[in-house]
């Protein structure tokens, strides 16, 4: 049974992505990363909790050995209270260290404690919180086998012709100005489809990735209702990006093709796709073997490996 992550929820965060991870947990889109917006000293700390809720247990656990990442993670529980919809089931959060301990009451948007680097993700992943949802009859410590989270918020669908400019870089990616956000901080964008829907997802650099709310409405609620139909039909559909397939959706997850971005005509690792509703929003180039100059010009398409 899916558990559907209403728009006040949703709100308090500047990005969230259901599939844009390496960590199995997320597979179906059974996980959500949440990212809060960056502080003013430019670095994103603050771990917001997207439940109201009284904390079970805080617990350190093994996270994979990464140079960049402590070989520890944190993980909190919280049993979620009404009235919500999440009541009764249980939040498990990954990457934050905890500043509560079993017993405290939390608000949804009071500070859980400090976001943390962790091996489970890579090193161009933005500090975020991992979201799961346990059912009472789930054991709470197991990622597999969580909830289908779907989304009580709209998304809209942007076109972009997979070009743009070069306005910010980091050591392992470059991100463009485009597709430009029409209208930041009102509503959650993410890339287009070339026949509807939103991408979202590590192409190709993670196993698979999504396809959102494909009917494409804006109406609240409207993404709820297409993932739900959307998971109950065996029906594949092949996903594309500016006429190059990216692979094939079977319901709402899609599993990449053989494929390669290239940038310019040159290889990169991949594609960082999200929903977001912050200014910045734009393609995001992973490439952390390849350098790119701010106002550089920027072609990207997604082509066979074999052709490449």
């Amino acid at each position: 049974m899916a558990v559907t992550l209403p728009e006040s929820v949703l709100a308090r965060y500047e990005r969230f992505s259901l599939y844009n991870s390496p960590y199995p947990a997320h597979d179906g889109g059974c996980a959500i990363d949440l990212y809060p917006g960056t502080l003013v000293d430019g670095r994103t700390t603050a771990a917001p909790s997207p439940v109201a809720g009284t904390v079970r247990e805080t617990r350190t656990v093994r996270a994979p050995p990464k140079p960049y990442a402590p070989e520890h993670d944190h993980l909190i529980l919280i049993d979620c209270e009404g009235p919500s919809p999440l009541e009764g089931l249980t939040a498990r959060v990954l990457h934050v260290e905890p500043a509560v301990a079993a017993g405290d009451r939390v608000e949804r948007g009071d500070s859980l404690g400090r976001l943390v680097r962790a091996g489970f993700f890579a090193p161009w992943v933005d500090n975020h919180l991992h979201i799961g949802f346990r059912g009472p009859d789930q054991n709470p410590y197991r990622a597999s086998g969580s909830r289908p989270i779907d989304l009580g918020v709209p998304v809209r669908p942007l076109a972009w012709d997979g070009t743009g400019r070069v306005v910010a870089t980091g050591d392992t990616y470059a991100v463009l100005d485009a597709p430009a956000h029409p209208t930041p901080g009102t509503e959650f964008v993410g890339v287009r489809a070339d026949d509807g829907g939103v991408v979202d997802g590590g192409l190709p650099h993670y196993d698979g990735g999504g396809l959102l709310g494909r009917s494409g409405r804006s109406r609240p609620g409207a993404f709820a209702d297409d993932l739900e139909a959307d998971r109950g039909t065996e029906t594949e559909t092949v996903v594309s990006l500016n006429g190059d397939r990216l692979g094939v959706a079977e319901g709402r997850t899609i599993a990449w093709d053989d494929v390669t971005v290239t940038a310019n005509g040159e290889p990169i690792t991949g594609l960082s796709l999200f929903c977001a509703r912050d200014a910045e929003f734009g393609a995001k180039l992973i490439c952390p073997d390849r350098d790119f100059e701010r106002g550089e010009r920027v072609r990207v398409r997604v082509r066979p490996s074999a052709d490449v």
